[in-house]
């Protein structure tokens, strides 16, 4: 019986050899596709999840009343840790961490720059990082020890034990290496390639700012049975205990758990908005179980489309006894095994797709093989599906009556509302609603990219002030200038695409006591404006050489200006954090962060400054000569000076691009969604193409027969579908509006919705169905009428 059973089965398959093969590749591009994005959501909620701590481990965040609003934010100051650990019992440990910068590490004949962090010595037992050699409780105690990556100990020692080796961080200290650790994972919010002891830093004068320096990462350990609820009280006005500032400013620290560290860290007003990359995991989930549907609904369509010729095979079972169960059993298990043959080829399909897909997304995923659970997911996902695709069909062939089958009489061929209608409308909406979302994600994309930056990006490079660099500042830019390199060279804090500074508490003349704003921070020696190639509406830039009191000399921007309400601005004094500047210049605005977002008042600080560095070197290169030549002309310079690292320069414009990344590959992901739900689709509209022919065959032939033209009959048919994706538009146009009005909230700086952009949509989704059910249409105007006529 069974043995039977899969024997038709099998048989039916074949049988139909188109319809299965269309079946076939819709399931399989559709759940391959679904297979891609539910890997990239499990490896978004994986984050930090390896942890043996992470129910106990939660992030320090800082809650400031600003304007009116709460403000909130992940970094506070070094000094916060240890009064964790002091003053709450609750909390097991307190560990901070600080960037170590990109270093030159050596040992021997061997350099290497790597990048790592500065980490309290509870570091490794609090994060679950596996160490291969040396004890995580004591690898971090000495201030001279480092934890090596086992990547950066091959590189440094080769297959040598690297264990108690001595290297040298930045041709200075002498460290001894006291742990290695495996590799880091990719799903971790941690980017290191060794650690240093947090006792290790040698602060500047003025650098540490105690209370008032909130630029650290901190972390706390709960102890074992301790809850949030009994914490988060004590640690509410914690900094208010130690600052005054805090105090008056009602200050308030609160934690947040590790799980929500990567999906969730979206706050307005102070309290957590749902919002964050939380928002694209439920897009994306949901469009995984959209383009399943789809594929879903095509086998539904196809199946029912075939109702004609399996209804008698249906009548002749029940009449000589098969019972309703064994009918939809039957049917379902023809549906599972096209489920099993496209689960087949859709593994094939994501493991082809998985390179251009990692590099498409940034991420390193991957099925792994060797797990029972990733067999076992494969197994109910196929099972999932197939019922899925095949319930509809088995109760809607199982319910033929044997009276009405074998006398021919159960079609509702003309019927206003079908099922299948139903379906390949929501196919459609899901595909228009993907067009227009696409369109407008490429739109605010082009938006931003268009926008004034208000510097000039062209031949603009800058290189970090690693080793000698700052030593030899003045003999580099003396030479890269006479040289015919460079036009123009400053040095700046970070660089001109990146903001490392911001704070309150400025003061001026006139100054409402209630104003905090906060300011973004900027440093430079001279000549930031013809390097830059900054707008002056005021003043001057700075120039050390004929004014030497620029060293306190301040440039402001528009947005600053607007702020401190100055009428004529040259000449005043603004006092911030110890220092009173005076006003020499004042600049349109240039983005500095996020080109999505309002320009901030910005203060660019002259070469006195205690509580920035100089980090960067920026340069205007020559543009009357070849990029190339400039570059290798340049690194010569630099290797004359700086000879024990590489000349690593960055141009400013790919830097600039990269803030779009995100946006362009959410644009990229979209479109190509967009078109495997279009391409399912329209595998759906041929099926009902297909049963719409099938059916009225005989129609067709006795209007050829009075005269009906092979356009009119295709034009007939067509409508029908034409009708369809026009309610798919109707529905899918609003839905899409809200989605995308919503989406482009989260952006101070946005573009509007224009109306050609639905009407884009709706043409492209009107002449892509047709194009679709044309083939059908004209097969059936161009039939022979005789051979319709003649068919029972």
């Amino acid at each position: 019986m069974i043995r039977n059973f899969f024997k038709v089965i099998y048989r039916n398959t074949l049988r139909n050899k188109g319809v299965s093969a269309i079946n076939i590749t819709g399931l399989a591009v559709g759940m391959a596709a679904a297979i891609l994005i539910l890997l990239w959501i499990q490896d978004e909620h994986s984050y930090d999840e390896f942890h043996e701590n992470k129910d106990r481990i939660y992030e320090v965040w800082n809650r400031v009343p600003f304007d009116g609003k709460l403000s909130s934010w992940n970094t506070v100051s070094a000094l916060t840790a240890p009064a964790v650990e002091k003053d709450l019992p609750e909390v097991e440990r307190a560990v901070r961490v600080k960037s170590a910068g990109s270093s030159l590490l050596s040992s021997g004949d061997k350099k290497i720059i790597k990048s790592g962090i500065r980490v309290d010595t509870g570091f490794l037992q609090m994060f679950s990082f596996p160490m291969l050699k040396g004890n995580p409780s004591t690898a971090l105690n000495g201030t001279y020890s480092v934890v090596l990556t086992e990547k950066t100990a091959k590189s440094l020692f080769g297959d040598e034990d690297a264990m108690g080796k001595i290297l040298k961080i930045e041709n200075s200290d002498n460290f001894t290496v006291t742990g290695i650790l495996k590799d880091l994972p990719a799903n971790t919010r941690f980017n290191f390639e060794y650690l240093l002891p947090w006792s290790s830093i040698k602060y500047r004068e003025g650098e540490d700012l105690g209370w008032n320096d909130n630029s650290t990462p901190t972390y706390v350990m709960l102890k074992p049975n301790v809850t949030y609820a009994s914490v988060a009280p004590k640690i509410k006005e914690l900094k208010q205990k130690y600052s005054d500032e805090a105090k008056m400013l009602k200050w308030e620290l609160f934690i947040y758990p590790i799980n929500r560290w990567r999906l969730y860290s979206s706050f307005s007003n102070g309290v957590e908005d749902n919002g964050g990359r939380i928002i694209f995991v439920k897009i994306f989930g949901i469009i995984a179980g959209l383009i399943l549907l789809i594929a879903c609904v095509n086998f539904m369509n196809l199946s029912t489309a075939r109702s004609e010729k399996r209804a008698k095979e249906v009548g002749i079972r029940k009449v000589v006894g098969a019972q309703k169960s064994s009918l939809i059993s039957q049917f379902i298990g023809e549906s599972v095994f096209v489920a099993l043959l496209a689960g087949i080829a859709a593994i094939i399909i994501v493991q082809l797709s998985l390179p251009a897909y990692n590099q498409l997304t940034d991420k390193k995923l991957f099925l792994n093989f060797g797990s029972i659970h990733t067999w076992a997911t494969f197994i109910g996902f196929i099972l999932f599906t197939g019922l899925l695709a095949g319930s509809y069909p088995a109760f809607f062939l199982s319910s033929f009556q044997p009276v009405k089958v074998l006398k021919g009489t159960f079609k509702k061929a003309n019927a206003l509302v079908t099922p299948r209608k139903v379906l390949v409308v929501l196919q459609f909406t899901c595909a228009i609603a993907l067009i227009i979302c696409t369109i407008i994600v490429k739109q605010q994309i082009n938006y931003a990219l268009n926008r004034e930056t208000g510097y000039n990006k062209d031949n603009l490079v800058y290189h970090f002030m690693t080793g000698d660099i700052n030593k030899n500042y003045a003999l580099i830019k003396k030479e890269l200038l006479e040289s015919g390199v460079a036009k123009s060279i400053t040095k700046t804090n970070s660089p001109l695409t990146e903001r490392w500074s911001d704070g309150w508490g400025q003061s001026w003349e006139g100054k409402n006591e209630d104003d905090k704003t906060s300011f973004d921070r900027y440093l430079s020696d001279e000549g930031l404006g013809a390097t830059a190639g900054l707008q002056f509406i005021q003043g001057r830039d700075f120039n050390l050489k004929e004014f030497p009191t620029d060293s306190t000399a301040l440039i402001i921007n528009e947005s600053a200006l607007k702020v401190m309400k100055f009428k004529d601005p040259i000449g005043k004094t603004v006092q911030d954090l110890g220092i009173e500047w005076h006003i020499v210049g004042v600049i349109k605005d240039f983005i500095l962060t996020s080109p999505y977002e309002s320009t901030r008042p910005i203060l660019i600080c002259g070469a006195k400054s205690t509580f920035m560095s100089f980090q960067v070197m920026q340069i205007k290169l020559n543009g009357n000569n070849s990029t190339a030549e400039n570059l290798g002309k340049a690194e010569a310079i630099f290797k004359k000076y700086n000879p024990e690292y590489p000349f690593d320069y960055k141009f400013v414009d790919e830097a600039y691009a990269q803030k779009f990344d995100n946006e362009k590959r959410q644009g990229t992901l979209s479109a190509l969604f967009a078109g495997l739900t279009i391409f399912i689709s329209c595998l759906g509209l041929f099926g009902l193409a297909t049963y719409m022919a099938e059916n009225r065959i005989k129609e067709i032939g006795v209007r050829k027969v009075l005269g009906a033209s092979v356009a009119n009959i295709a034009t007939l048919l067509s409508k029908d579908f034409v009708k369809l994706v026009f309610i798919s538009f109707v529905v899918a146009g609003p839905l899409s509006y809200w989605c995308m009005h919503k989406w482009l909230q989260g952006y101070e700086y946005r573009v509007s919705i224009q109306w050609w952009v639905f009407a884009v949509a709706c043409f492209l989704s009107v002449t892509i169905a047709i194009l679709t059910v044309s083939y059908e249409a004209i097969k059936a105007a161009l039939a022979n009428p005789v051979k319709s006529l003649g068919k029972d």
